[in-house]
C-alpha cells in the first residue's frame, strides 16, 4: 500500500465501555489523506468517545487505531487497557490536532503565548520561528489583531478560532473536531465553519463531530451517522441527506438534532 493510498486513519472493531455501560459496540471507520468525515448522532452515541479515542484521551478497551499507518501499541496493566509504548504515543499524538467544544485555551497566557507553547518545548523549535508561525496563522484564522488578547477579552468564535490555529501550530497530519460550533451563539457559528471550510479545502484530513447540517451535507466527503454506541449508516453527503438511508438516520434529520 502506497503512501497516498494508505489511511489517514482506521478504526477496527472499537470497543469502550465504562463500567457495564457499553459506549462504542465496535466501530469501525476509515479516513484517506484530504478526506472530510462528518460524524452525526443524537447525545450519548458514543462520537465524542470514538473521537478521544484516537488521540488515546480514552483508552478503548479493545480494537485497532491506526493513525499514518502507524497501528498504536496497547496491552493490558491491572485489568485495564493502556497504551504500551509512551515514545510512540507522544509520536501519534503529535501528528493530531485536536479542537474541543470548550476552547481548552489556557487562560492565563495571551493567544500567542497559547499558540507558541506546545511547539517551543514539545518541537524544541525556536521562540523566533513560532512567533513566526502563530502570527501567519492567526492572520489565516482572522484574529492577528488579537495576538496579545488573552481569551476571556475575546468572543466565543474567536476563542474558537484560536484554538484552531493553535492546533495547527503542531503540523497536524490530521485534525479532530468534537462539536466545534455547539457552545458559540448563533451568530459567531458562521465565523469558525468559515475557517473550517478553508482548512478543508486546502485537503486537510478533518474529523468533524457536528450539528451543523449544511456544512456535513456541503463539505464532507463522506458522512457517519453513529446510534447507541454503533454505526447505523454511512455514505456520501448526497447518499445520506437524499435518501436518508435508515429509518433512525431520517428520525435524526426530522428530529431537528442539526442546523441546516
Amino acid at each position: 500500500m502506497t503512501e497516498q493510498t494508505r489511511p489517514a486513519v482506521r478504526l477496527t472493531d472499537l470497543r469502550k465501555s465504562f463500567g457495564a455501560f457499553e459506549v462504542l459496540k465496535g466501530i469501525s471507520l476509515e479516513a484517506m489523506e484530504g478526506d472530510v468525515i462528518s460524524i452525526l448522532g443524537s447525545s450519548g452515541s458514543g462520537k465524542s468517545t470514538m473521537l478521544r479515542c484516537i488521540n488515546m484521551l480514552e483508552t478503548p478497551d479493545s480494537g485497532q487505531i491506526q493513525v499514518g499507518g502507524e497501528t498504536i501499541r496497547l496491552k493490558q496493566a491491572g485489568g485495564r487497557t493502556r497504551p504500551a509504548d509512551r515514545h510512540q504515543l507522544q509520536r501519534i499524538r503529535a501528528r493530531i490536532g485536536m479542537v474541543f467544544q470548550n476552547f481548552n485555551l489556557w487562560s492565563h497566557r495571551t493567544i500567542l503565548e497559547n499558540l507558541i507553547e506546545a511547539p517551543m518545548h514539545v518541537q524544541k523549535r525556536s521562540r523566533a520561528d513560532c512567533v513566526e508561525e502563530a502570527e501567519a496563522l492567526l492572520e489565516k484564522v482572522g484574529i492577528a489583531d488579537k495576538r496579545n488578547h488573552y481569551p476571556a477579552h475575546l468572543s466565543g468564535g474567536q476563542q474558537q478560532r484560536a484554538a484552531i490555529a493553535r492546533a495547527l501550530a503542531q503540523h497536524p497530519k490530521v485534525m479532530l473536531f468534537d462539536e466545534p460550533t455547539s457552545a458559540l451563539d448563533p451568530e459567531l457559528v458562521g465565523e469558525v465553519l468559515r475557517v473550517m471550510r478553508a482548512l478543508a479545502e486546502e485537503g486537510r484530513t478533518m474529523l468533524v463531530i457536528t450539528h451543523e447540517m449544511g456544512f456535513a451535507r456541503d463539505v464532507s466527503s463522506k458522512v457517519l451517522f453513529l446510534h447507541k454506541g454503533a454505526v447505523d449508516v454511512e455514505g456520501t453527503p448526497h447518499d445520506m441527506f437524499t435518501s436518508a438511508p435508515s429509518d433512525r438516520f431520517r428520525q435524526f434529520l426530522s428530529g431537528g438534532n442539526g442546523r441546516i
